[in-house]
């Protein structure tokens, strides 16, 4: 248990030069006793190019070959497409009946809105920052969709690692206006001029990483580019010091953690306590795995699901395992541990099958959109499915894509159909 666990913790190093190769990993768990009965090895389908006689050593390295071959093949197809198409994007769309909290800093966030905005100053920069799984995005969301900015014209960009001024520039020119796109920075600033002046606008800029002081200058001086306009921009990012260099005319605002409350709120809720008999008995267990989730709205998420379908014996299971005491073995103030805690507290209750097809997700290039039933057709070829005389394996692949759904491991991309999946954000920070 301590080497499984040395491991995976050592897989999440925040230096990627420390983590070990899949090779390394897999060369340790098979140094490792793992007290598997040979009976359930037994049982494992194959891929379809192995053997029934192969060892569990040559299965493994010949896995790690045709994931190799895979890995490359994706990231030849990554340098060759467009880079607009392999962006994790959001978009100001929320359900504001499903979100639990966050009313009070709704609150905080307008009136200093509506307090900086004076005869002498109309552009208000105001950034938002906080660790990932936090809820930036989604209070961001809410204070977008707010009654009070009923007469503002408004406008979402979503930004990322790659801070492309034009592209900033030819969205917000897009949602404005008529004009699709425009090639020149000339040409964008003065359709900027035109389509920002004399308008209350309301831009939200999510999920900012651009570290450099000069091109956030820059970008601060292409929104003040309407003449006689009253501009509100809210910012996005996980860095305090961009928040400081961004913000103008306010103090950036620091998302702090929800209360314990809050979290077993979420819990309480999605995990559907009120429907189940044993109800009472969970109450306090429940409670004491929501103080665990450290305020972190994601944290208590990823556990809803497994939480859902488990007994109270496993709902104490949950609450003791020693994978909380990994929180705070290197940064006790760091919250980041708590959703990472909580993440391999599901990734620990899921089916081998299902540890397959979600490990396999890590050979996608940062921010990619898959393609649902191309990822089905994948796992399937490379025989992550279990055997079933009931289900045939496009039936269990899809099975599987709603568990990882449900866990928060995998999300809708917000910008496709249905049928395009993303990692959530946090999982692409740590793979």
């Amino acid at each position: 248990m301590e080497t499984c666990i040395d491991t995976a913790m050592r897989c999440v190093e925040p230096d990627r030069n420390s983590r070990p190769t899949i090779a390394e990993v897999l060369d340790i768990l098979n140094k490792t006793e793992t007290h598997i009965p040979k009976r359930q090895l037994a049982d494992v389908v194959l891929c379809p190019t192995i053997g029934s006689k192969s060892t569990m050593s040559d299965t493994l390295k010949m896995m790690i070959d045709e994931l190799e071959n895979i890995t490359n093949q994706n990231q030849h197809l990554s340098s060759m497409s467009n880079k607009s198409s392999n962006v994790r994007e959001t978009t100001s769309d929320v359900e504001e009946e499903v979100v639990i909290g966050r009313t009070e800093e709704i609150k905080e966030i307008v009136d200093t809105i509506c307090e900086s905005i004076t005869p002498e100053n109309k552009i208000t920069i105001l950034p938002i920052y906080g660790i990932g799984g936090i809820g930036k995005t989604t209070l961001a969301q809410l204070v977008f969709s707010d009654c009070r900015f009923a007469g503002y014209s408004r406008v979402w960009v979503y930004v990322s690692q790659n801070l492309d001024l034009n592209k900033i520039g030819n969205s917000i020119i897009s949602q404005l206006s008529e004009e699709s796109h425009l090639a020149e920075k000339q040409m964008i600033h003065n359709k900027l001029r035109n389509v920002l002046a004399g308008k209350k606008t309301l831009i939200v800029l999510d999920d900012v990483w651009e570290e450099n002081p000069d091109t956030l200058n820059s970008l601060k001086a292409m929104v003040r580019l309407g003449a006689g306009s009253e501009i509100t921009i809210i910012v996005t990012t996980r860095d305090e010091a961009i928040a400081r260099e961004i913000c103008h005319a306010v103090e950036p605002y620091k998302l702090g953690t929800l209360t314990d409350k809050i979290c077993w709120g979420i819990i309480r809720q999605k995990a559907a306590l009120e429907e189940r008999v044993d109800k009472e008995q969970l109450e306090q267990i429940g409670r004491e795995i929501a103080i665990k989730c450290g305020g972190v709205a994601l944290a208590a998420q990823s556990l809803v699901y497994i939480l859902r379908y488990m007994s109270s014996d496993q709902w104490e299971s949950v609450r003791d395992s020693c994978i909380w005491n990994l929180s705070t073995q290197k940064d006790p103030s760091s919250r980041i541990h708590n959703v990472l805690a909580s993440l391999l507290l599901s990734y620990s209750h899921m089916p081998d099958w299902l540890k397959l097809c979600f490990s396999y997700c890590a050979i996608f290039p940062k921010g990619h959109c898959i393609v649902k039933y191309d990822l089905i057709h994948q796992w399937i070829a490379l025989g992550f499915t279990e055997q079933s005389y009931m289900f045939d394996p496009m039936q269990l692949c899809e099975n599987y894509a709603r568990q990882l759904l449900g866990m928060s491991f995998l999300e809708y991309s917000k910008t496709s159909s249905l049928r395009w999946l993303q990692l959530i954000s946090i999982l692409e920070w740590i793979l």
